[in-house]
């Protein structure tokens, strides 16, 4: 039961980073050529970033942490948290720091590294779970 609670935890932070990447990335050129889409709220809201971070880092926590616990992996536990400590940073600290590109590619950078971790921690576990 906590295997599988765990696995949809990994994939859940992965699946959250990897749309915050993509909002990164992907929102500026839709909005573009799609002026209309500035009328949802909610994808041209700064906020989004928010409300994705508070999304995935007590889900990032959890699954790194219980994953910890079965495989003993300080490789995974640092990278996440490298990660998560990115977008936090770019979450409350963004524009005035580092500037439009350095927001974008900062929060990318924690992306990916939010995800790696959650991808080695999924495996991790896995491998130990075969081992045993």
């Amino acid at each position: 039961m906590l295997k599988a609670f765990l696995n949809v935890a990994d994939r859940s932070a992965i699946t959250l980073s990897t749309l915050c990447m993509i909002h990164c990335l992907v929102l500026p050129i839709i909005l573009i050529l799609l002026p209309t889409l500035t009328s949802i709220a909610i994808f041209s809201d700064e906020r989004f970033h928010t409300w994705l971070l508070y999304g995935v880092l007590p889900i990032s926590a959890f699954a790194v942490v219980s994953g910890y616990f079965h495989h003993r992996n300080w490789f995974v536990v640092l990278i996440t948290s490298m990660g998560m400590s990115i977008l936090l940073l770019v979450a409350f600290l963004g524009h005035a720091v580092f500037g439009d590109t350095g927001e974008v590619a900062m929060s990318v950078i924690g992306s990916i590294l939010v995800a790696y971790g959650h991808i080695r921690n999924f495996k991790s576990r896995k491998l130990l779970s075969q081992c045993h």
